[in-house]
């Protein structure tokens, strides 16, 4: 079963994922467009932390991670 922080961390590591991804000269334009546009509407820290407050069975908090932690 996933935790609640477990999810939190899936989620902010798959937003860093999608962060490099899509600024990486290495990467197809292609790619690295649909990887932007999925940034567009991918939750942020802020987001995290009010699903966090409302639902803490769901989301874990993201305020005492230091923002590069994985």
């Amino acid at each position: 079963m996933t935790t609640p922080d477990e999810r939190t961390r899936a989620v902010t590591r798959a937003r860093r994922f999608l962060e490099r991804l899509q600024t990486d000269e290495r990467v197809p334009a292609a790619l690295r467009a649909e990887a932007l546009q999925v940034l567009h509407h991918y939750p942020g820290y802020a987001e995290l932390d009010l699903s966090a407050d409302a639902l803490p069975a769901v989301w874990g908090s993201t305020r005492f991670r230091e923002r590069g932690e994985s």
